[in-house]
């Protein structure tokens, strides 16, 4: 760092990340990402919200013992039984935080809380001095802040500091603000709170209408030092502040802000690989920095002008965010240590000699269904195994599927289920249709089809099929994921995968509540 001020990066794509339908992480998953964030150096990981269910709190003890050199958080509503699961959660936490909020705006006092303000300040305060029993590190959000009197926000925050908040957190919770009002927001609260020099302001900003980053950014022009955001903009509804985007607005307009982070940005295009394989949302091809065509130039004058000079079309460098220029790597004849050398250029690192041979050993499986192989094949097929670990209760054995011209395709199966090996067959409108409905006459899910998508991994007819499997029972939604240079066995490994997650009930309760 230089001598500007530091700006704190608060990643939540593991707690308000995961709360996009869909997005739903194992503990497993969530380590993998929280590593990925650690070697990002980002500052703070908010892990989940322990209280939502068992899985969640194990989720999060997971990542407080597996992180140590980021700062863990996990998010508590101002209720004793939340704080206190949330400082058991942590308990083995290098550094831990307890992230408390309450709302304070007019219509979720009245109509959700049903609460006074009054009420609702005495609450604020209680719960940041309890959490205060579990760790010196407590941040406290008023909800629904950008809809909040400003009068009364300055009573609570002022309430809240004076108890022991060392982060007072600032959230647009509905999207609904613009940058000027934000950041004029931000300005008159660090101006009117009498002891707001005790702590960091911070903002969460959501999505709703497209300015989650513009109002960050407004933030942090008005003196906000932590902007909480989530990779690849994920998050309920429209989604969250992008990472990526904030980091590198701040890091590319060092004439602009007073302030940079402390991240490795070459650890950005990995990590928002990872989150995007695990979650099933693929990236869009120009989203801003980790978008495939982000730093693509198709126009004749552009791509004279950066063979000329690069800096005349491209404010910042690939390289500086994770892109290569060098993406085939590895081919058949590739040994074990440069299979072991990519992946850990590519942020991938495996716990033990055991996971490294048996992704080797699919690595060489690839290797003789395709010539060449790329980082994104890499990224799939580390995805692809740690699904397959999970899958307990159901794995696919073998799949034949006999589909042409005029006759209704036929699918037949052999499935692990629960210990016992088991042949089904069934017909179906396509190959992929009559799949799924062999694995179901087994399974009897109950579920529905929300999604099913194929995404071609690189270019060229032997490319991998990345699907993604999106299922909905009783209100519950999962996704599924399953890569394969065959689409139908493709299909069938997202399908398994997501079965496996309904067959795993987790009962949550959602934080907003």
């Amino acid at each position: 760092m230089n001598s500007k001020e530091r700006l704190i990066i608060f990643d939540t794509t593991l707690r308000d990340g995961e709360q996009s339908p869909g997005a739903s992480m194992t503990r497993d998953e969530k380590v993998r990402i929280a590593k990925a964030l650690e070697r990002m150096r980002v500052d703070v990981i908010e892990a989940g919200f322990p209280i939502a269910s068992p899985g969640d709190f194990e989720a999060v003890q997971a990542v407080a013992r597996a992180v140590r050199d980021s700062r863990v958080c996990g998010l508590a509503r101002a209720l004793e039984q939340d704080i206190d699961r949330a400082g058991e959660a942590l308990r083995e936490a290098q550094a831990s935080r307890i992230h408390t909020f309450i709302a304070t705006s007019p219509i979720h006092m009245q109509r959700k809380l049903r609460m006074s303000p009054e009420q609702v300040l005495e609450q604020a305060v209680w719960a940041v001095r309890h959490a205060r029993r579990y760790t010196d590190d407590v941040e406290f959000s008023p909800e629904d802040a950008g809809r909040s009197e400003i009068d009364f926000l300055c009573r609570v925050l002022e309430a809240v500091i004076e108890a022991g908040a060392s982060t007072v957190n600032i959230p647009d919770t509905v999207g609904y603000n613009v940058p000027d009002q934000f950041g004029a927001l931000i300005r008159q609260l660090r101006e009117r709170v009498p002891n707001s020099d005790r702590a960091v302001f911070s903002v969460h900003c959501h999505n709703d209408l497209g300015l989650a980053v513009a109002n960050s950014l407004a933030a942090v022009l008005n003196g906000a030092r932590q902007v909480e955001c989530t990779i690849n903009g994920l998050g309920e509804r429209a989604g969250n502040a992008a990472l990526e985007e904030v980091v590198m607005a701040v890091r590319t307009r060092q004439d602009l802000f007073p302030c940079d982070t402390a991240l490795d940005t070459t650890q950005i295009v990995p990590t928002s690989r990872l989150v995007s394989g695990i979650t099933g949302f693929p990236v869009q091809p120009n989203k801003a920095i980790v978008g495939a065509n982000a730093f693509a130039h198709e126009s004749g004058i552009h791509q004279d002008g950066v063979l000329k000079s690069r800096e005349t079309y491209e404010i910042m460098r690939a390289e500086d965010v994770g892109w290569s220029a060098n993406r085939m790597v590895l081919g058949k004849h590739s040994g074990r240590n440069a299979f072991r050398t990519r992946l850990k250029e590519l942020g991938i690192v495996f716990e033990s000699e055991e996971e490294l041979n048996e992704a080797f050993a699919r690595f060489k499986e690839l290797a003789d269904k395709k010539h060449e192989i790329y980082d994104e094949d890499l990224q799939a097929l580390v995805t692809d195994a740690s699904l397959a670990a999970e899958n307990e209760r159901l794995k696919l054995v073998s799949l034949r599927v006999c589909s042409e011209t005029g006759e209704r395709p036929v699918a037949e199966v052999t499935l692990w289920f629960d210990g016992e090996e088991h042949h089904v067959t069934a017909e179906g409108s396509g190959p992929v249709d009559a799949t799924f409905k062999a694995i179901d006459s087994l399974v009897d899910s109950g579920t529905e089809l929300q999604l099913y998508s194929v995404n071609a991994i690189t270019s060229g007819t032997d490319s991998q099929g990345e699907v993604t499997v999106r299922l909905e029972k009783a209100g519950r939604i999962v996704n599924g994921q399953g890569a394969d240079t065959d689409i139908v066995i493709a299909s069938a490994k997202a399908y398994i995968n997501a079965l496996n997650k309904i067959l795993a009930p987790v009962q949550r309760a959602h934080p907003q509540v």
